[in-house]
């Protein structure tokens, strides 16, 4: 877990490895959220980039008979 500070414009800046592992580049957007206790950062991604990241998922399950 990362610690970082706010600044006096109540600014932070997100570490280097999470931006890297997160794909966040300049002028990427965010959703901020509070959940309970906490705040949540969720970069908003246009939908023709989520264009495929979901190949090769399994979606070979055990369906109800009535579900068919």
């Amino acid at each position: 877990m990362k610690a970082v500070t706010v600044s006096p414009k109540f600014q932070v800046v997100i570490p280097r490895d999470l931006r890297k592992s997160m794909d966040i580049q300049p002028g990427t957007k965010v959703q901020i959220l509070q959940y309970e206790n906490r705040i949540e950062l969720i970069p908003l991604r246009s939908p023709k980039s989520l264009r495929g990241f979901l190949k090769g998922i399994d979606t070979s399950i055990d369906r109800e008979l009535d579900r068919v």
